[in-house]
């Protein structure tokens, strides 16, 4: 059976999303509940599955990172061996923030973070050099609007 979380969770889970570095006291205090009854259910929800890896979000640009692109990869390659060769690449990539394979025209789309134009096309060159792209196209954003890990509970 599938854990299903309830409106006391939900609660927990956004306020968990908004800042998981508060304390288990702070995060009590905020649903209306205790510090153990929250804690049990933190743990429950982490065995289900439903909290993964904890982290910490970094600013990007006060790091140096001031160049995003978008890159929109089409293949002709769709076999399983050249499937497995790119996915290995892209998760060997620390610039490689996101990677999602696309219905329609275009296959894959990246989320590439880095410090600049020229660090981008060191990406790019490494990239083409280890697997065989039919057509790249990237798009540098110039402001991002709104970005955000977190689901609409």
């Amino acid at each position: 059976m599938t854990f299903q979380p309830d409106d006391t969770d939900r609660k927990i889970l956004r306020e968990l999303q908004a800042d998981a570095g508060r304390s288990l006291d702070e995060i009590a205090r905020a649903v209306g509940s205790s510090k153990t009854p929250v804690w049990n259910r933190i743990k429950r929800m982490r065995e289900a599955g439903i909290i993964g890896q904890q982290t910490v979000m970094l600013d990007a640009e006060a790091l140096g990172f001031e160049a995003t692109f978008f890159v929109l990869i089409r293949t002709s390659e769709h076999e399983a061996e050249w499937q497995r060769k790119f996915l290995a690449t892209l998760r060997a990539r620390p610039e490689v923030q996101e990677a999602h394979r696309l219905a329609g025209d275009i296959d894959y789309i990246l989320k590439v973070r880095v410090k600049n134009a020229r660090a981008y096309d060191q990406f790019y060159q490494a990239l083409i050099s280890e697997v065989r792209i039919y057509n790249v196209t990237a798009l540098l954003s110039m402001e991002e609007i709104k970005s955000t890990v977190a689901l609409p509970l």
